[in-house]
C-alpha cells in the first residue's frame, strides 16, 4: 500500500512567504488590463484594429473573471489613441417639420453653432423690428396704401355718378356694395312707393339696377385686383427690406461654416424661412401681461424652431467614445422622442430628441452585457438591425410593431460607424452562433477568457499588484508576505490545481476585504496569514449548514456509513453536493450482490429512473471490463445489483464508477473491503481510473466524516493518479496524513485499487492464460468460472 500513498508535499501547493519578498516593491504597481488572457487578449487587439464590415467582438467567459472590467480598461486605453469623431446637431425640416435634419459638424464645433445660430436669431429680430418701425419704410408702405385707395375711390365716385343719373345710389353695408333706386328728392324709393310705379317704370328700374349690379361685380373684382397688387407691392417691400436686413448677417455665419456645407445649406433654409414668416418676428412679447392658458391657446408661431438641439458633442471627449450600457433598454440604446403635456394634449418637436447609446457611442465602442440585452424586449432585433443597416433609425417601439399610434416626428437617421463589444457567458455565445445567422455576420471576433492562469512569476506578481489595487481602492492594510502567499495557495485552490491560479478575481477580492476586517478587528494593520485563513474558514462557515446538518446524521446513524471494519460487496463511494456558493463531499454506502443468471449488471438506481444518462453509462462499462478481462474462454453468467444506499435523490455522472466496480469485484471474490477507505474515480472498459472533478470536496467530506468517529490511522481515500496535480487540501488533512492518522492514495488502474481495498494483489494473468494463485483476479474468474458451469447445468436440467 505504501508504494502508492501520497506524501504530505504532493497534496497542496505551498508557496514560500520567503520568495515573494523580492516581489514585494511590485505592490505598488498597477495591475495590467488583462491578467494572465493572452488568448483574450490577441482577439482584442485584433477585433479593435479591425474596422471591416461585421468585425464587432463577443468576450466570452463566465462570471468573476474580471472579463468587464479587464475589457471596460482595455478598450479605455486604446480608444484614446484614436481620433475623436464628429458632432451632431438635429435641426427643423422647414419643409416637414415631422422629420427633423442631423447636422455632422467638425469636433468641439456642435456647441457654438448652436449658440451663433441663436445669436444670428436674435440679432435678426432685433434687426427686423427696427427696419419695421423705420420712418421710411412706414412711408413707403402708406403711399403705396394711399394709391391703391385713391384707385378704389376713383372708381367708386364714377360708378356711383353714373347711378345718380340714372336714379339710383351706391351704398356700403356690412354685406359689401348695394344699389337702390331713389325718387326726385334723392331718397332711396319705398316699397309702397314702388308699388305705385307704373308697370314700364318699374321694368326700367329692375333692369337698370341688373346692369348696376354687373356693374358693380366689375367693379368689386377691379378693387381685388387692386388690392392684390398692393399686397404684392407690400410683400415685395417687406421681402426687400428683410433681405437687405438679414443678407450681412447670413453671409457673416455662413463665412464661420464655409467648411461645412450642410450648415451652410441649412441657413439658406433659415434665410427663405424667415423672409416668408418675417412677421413672427416682429411680434411684440406680451406674455408678461397675458394669462399662460391664453398663451398656449393661441399656438402662434414660435421662433423655437430656428433652435439647434445639440444632440452629440465631443468637445469634451479624449480619443473615441467608449460606453459601457449596463441597462440596454431599447430607448436606452437607440434614444427617444420626449413629448411635453400642454393643456391635455401631449405635443413634441426637433428639441425633444434624446440620444442613446449607440449615438453617444457612434465612432467609438460600446460594451453591452448581453444577457441585460435580451432581457430588453426588440433590443437585440433592433441592434442587429442598425449594424446591418449602418444607421440608428430613432422610433417608437409601437410603430416599429406597426400599431397604431399617435402621430410623432421620424429624425432622419444617424450614419453608424462604431464596435460593439458584448459580454456574456460561453453557452451564450454557442446558442449565438447555432441559431442566429445575423450574429455569426455580425460578431466575427471572439474574445475568450479563461477561468484559469498558468502559476508562473508573471502571474503570482499580477495577482499582488491585484491585491495592491484593492488595498489602495478600498483603503485596506497592507498584507505581509505570509498573507500575500495565502492568498496566491487560495488561488491554486480555487483552480483546483497545483500548477493554476483562479482567474475569478471577484472571489480573490472577496477574501482579501474579508481578511482586513478580522484583521482590524484584532487591532494589527498589517495582514498576515492567520487573517486570511480566517477570512476562508468563516466564509465556508456562513455557508456549510447543510453538511454539518448530514454529518450529524451520519454520527446519529440516520445516514449509514462505516468507516472502520471491513465487509464484502460494500464500498464507499463520494459524492459532491453544489450547494452553488458552497460544495462538500459526502460519502454514500455502494453495495453490490451477486448471484447466478443472465441479467448481468443492473443498476437499481436506472431502473428506479433515478440514474442519470452519464451514470448509467459508467454502469454499462463496468459490464465491458468484466467481458474484456474474465470472459475470454466462457460466458459471463451473472445477475448483479449495484446501488447507492440511503439515495432519494438522482444520481448523475460515472466518478463513482470505480467504486462501484470495487464492490462488484469484492462481492465476486468474496473478499471483504476494508471500509475506512473511500474511493472516487471513474474506469474505463480496459480497466485505467480516470480523473473526476471536485476531488478536493471529496477526500475533505470523507475526512469529516471520519473525524466524527475518530481517525485510527487506517482511514484515507483511493484517487485517480491523474487528479494528484488537482490536491490543494486543507492543512488539517495535511497535518493528519504527516502523523500517518489519514492517508490519500493515487491508482493508475483497477488492479492497483483492489489490492489497496482488500488488501490482497489483484494479480496477473500468467502465460497459461490463469491469473496468480490466490489473487483478487483469481478468485473472481474461479468465482465467474462456476457460475457459468452452473448456468449451463440449469440450461440442461
Amino acid at each position: 500500500m505504501n508504494k502508492f500513498e501520497l506524501g504530505k508535499e504532493s497534496l497542496r501547493r505551498i508557496i514560500d512567504p520567503s520568495s515573494l519578498k523580492a516581489e514585494k516593491s511590485k505592490l505598488t504597481q498597477p495591475l495590467g488590463t488583462i491578467v494572465g488572457q493572452k488568448r483574450a487578449l490577441k482577439a482584442l487587439e485584433f477585433g479593435i484594429g479591425n474596422k471591416s464590415f461585421g468585425f464587432n467582438i463577443f468576450v466570452s467567459g463566465y462570471p468573476g473573471t474580471g472579463r468587464q472590467t479587464a475589457v471596460k480598461n482595455f478598450i479605455k486605453k486604446k480608444s484614446k489613441e484614436q481620433p475623436v469623431p464628429s458632432d451632431w446637431c438635429y435641426v427643423n425640416n422647414f419643409k416637414n417639420s415631422y422629420y427633423p435634419k442631423i447636422l455632422e459638424l467638425p469636433t468641439g464645433r456642435a456647441e457654438k453653432f448652436r449658440n451663433d445660430t441663436h445669436q444670428f436669431i436674435m440679432d435678426v429680430k432685433k434687426a427686423l423690428q427696427k427696419a419695421f418701425e423705420d420712418i421710411e419704410y412706414v412711408k413707403q408702405r402708406e403711399d403705396i396704401v394711399r394709391l391703391s385707395d385713391q384707385k378704389k375711390n376713383e372708381m367708386f365716385l364714377l360708378l356711383n355718378e353714373k347711378a345718380v343719373e340714372d336714379g339710383f345710389s351706391v351704398q356700403k353695408t356690412p354685406f359689401g356694395l348695394v344699389t337702390s333706386p331713389v325718387d326726385k328728392k334723392g331718397e332711396p324709393l319705398s316699397s309702397k312707393d314702388f308699388q305705385r310705379l307704373g308697370k314700364s317704370e318699374q321694368e326700367r328700374i329692375m333692369s337698370k339696377q341688373e346692369e348696376f349690379k354687373d356693374a358693380l361685380k366689375v367693379n368689386l373684382r377691379k378693387s381685388r385686383n387692386i388690392e392684390k397688387e398692393v399686397d404684392e407691392k407690400v410683400r415685395k417691400l417687406d421681402r426687400e427690406i428683410c433681405e437687405n436686413e438679414i443678407q450681412p448677417l447670413i453671409e457673416e455665419i455662413r463665412d464661420e461654416y464655409i467648411d461645412v456645407p450642410d450648415v451652410i445649406q441649412y441657413f439658406d433654409e433659415v434665410k427663405t424661412d424667415i423672409v416668408e414668416n418675417f412677421s413672427d418676428f416682429l411680434e411684440k412679447d406680451q406674455s408678461g401681461s397675458q394669462p399662460i392658458q391664453l398663451i398656449q391657446l393661441q399656438r402662434k408661431p414660435s421662433l423655437k424652431r430656428y433652435d439647434v438641439n445639440v444632440f452629440i458633442d465631443n468637445s469634451k471627449t479624449e480619443g473615441a467614445p467608449f460606453v459601457h450600457e449596463l441597462n440596454p433598454t431599447y430607448n436606452n440604446l437607440f434614444g427617444k422622442v420626449e413629448k411635453e403635456s400642454q393643456m391635455g394634449a401631449l405635443i413634441t418637436d426637433f428639441t425633444l430628441i434624446i440620444n442613446g447609446s449607440l449615438h453617444r457611442a457612434n465612432g467609438g465602442y460600446l460594451v453591452i452585457p448581453v444577457i441585460e440585452l435580451f432581457k430588453n424586449p426588440y433590443a437585440w432585433d433592433n441592434l442587429k438591425k442598425a449594424l446591418i443597416n449602418k444607421e440608428i433609425k430613432i422610433e417608437e417601439i409601437s410603430e416599429r410593431l406597426g400599431f397604431l399610434t399617435a402621430k410623432t416626428l421620424q429624425p432622419e437617421p444617424m450614419p453608424l460607424n462604431l464596435q460593439v463589444v458584448l459580454i456574456g457567458r460561453p453557452e451564450v455565445y454557442q446558442l449565438l452562433y447555432a441559431y442566429d445567422n445575423d450574429f455569426r455576420n455580425l460578431f466575427k471576433v471572439k474574445a475568450e477568457f479563461d477561468t484559469t492562469l498558468e502559476l508562473n512569476d508573471e502571474n503570482i506578481s499580477n495577482y499582488m499588484s491585484f491585491v495592491s489595487d484593492t488595498r489602495n481602492k478600498e483603503n485596506l492594510n497592507s498584507f505581509d508576505a505570509g498573507g500575500l502567499a495565502k492568498i496566491i495557495e487560495y488561488g491554486c485552490r480555487l483552480a483546483n490545481d497545483q500548477n493554476k491560479l483562479t482567474a475569478r478575481f471577484s472571489e480573490i477580492y472577496d477574501i482579501i476585504v474579508e481578511a482586513d476586517y478580522y484583521c482590524r478587528l484584532n487591532k494589527n494593520d498589517v495582514i498576515t496569514e492567520m487573517d486570511v485563513k480566517r477570512a476562508i474558514e468563516e466564509k465556508e462557515y456562513r455557508s456549510n449548514l447543510i453538511q454539518e446538518k448530514l454529518n450529524e446524521m451520519f454520527k446519529n446513524q440516520l445516514l449509514m456509513v462505516d468507516v472502520k471494519g471491513e465487509k464484502t460487496g460494500q464500498v464507499n463511494g463520494i459524492a459532491v453536493l453544489d450547494m452553488l456558493d458552497f460544495s462538500f463531499g459526502k460519502p454514500s454506502r455502494i453495495t453490490s450482490t451477486i448471484g447466478v443468471g443472465m441479467d448481468g449488471i443492473v443498476d437499481i438506481e436506472r431502473e428506479a429512473k433515478l440514474g442519470g444518462n452519464i451514470h448509467s453509462k459508467g454502469i454499462m462499462i463496468l459490464s465491458g471490463y468484466l467481458t474484456e478481462k474474465y470472459a475470454r474462454d466462457k460466458p459471463i453468467s451473472l445477475s448483479a445489483r449495484l446501488v447507492f444506499e440511503q439515495s432519494y435523490e438522482g444520481v448523475e455522472g460515472d466518478s463513482a464508477s470505480s467504486a462501484e466496480l470495487y464492490a462488484l469485484l469484492s462481492g465476486l471474490a468474496d473478499l471483504p473491503v476494508k471500509q475506512g477507505i473511500a474511493v472516487t474515480g471513474s474506469v474505463n472498459q480496459k480497466g485505467d481510473v480516470q480523473a473526476v472533478g471536485g476531488i478536493n470536496d471529496k477526500i475533505e467530506g470523507f475526512f469529516e466524516v471520519c473525524k466524527l468517529f475518530g481517525l485510527t490511522g487506517d482511514q484515507g481515500v483511493i484517487i485517480p493518479g491523474s487528479n494528484i496535480r488537482s490536491l490543494m487540501l486543507k492543512e488539517e488533512i495535511l497535518e493528519a496524513v504527516a502523523e500517518g492518522k489519514f492517508h490519500i492514495w493515487s491508482v493508475k488502474d483497477i488492479d492497483e485499487g483492489i489490492s489497496i481495498l482488500t488488501g490482497v494483489e489483484a494479480g496477473k494473468r500468467t502465460e497459461n492464460g490463469s491469473f496468480e494463485k490466490d489473487s483478487v483476479n483469481a478468485r473472481v474468474d474461479k468465482r465467474l468460472e462456476e457460475m457459468a458451469g452452473r448456468m449451463r447445468q440449469f440450461r440442461s436440467t
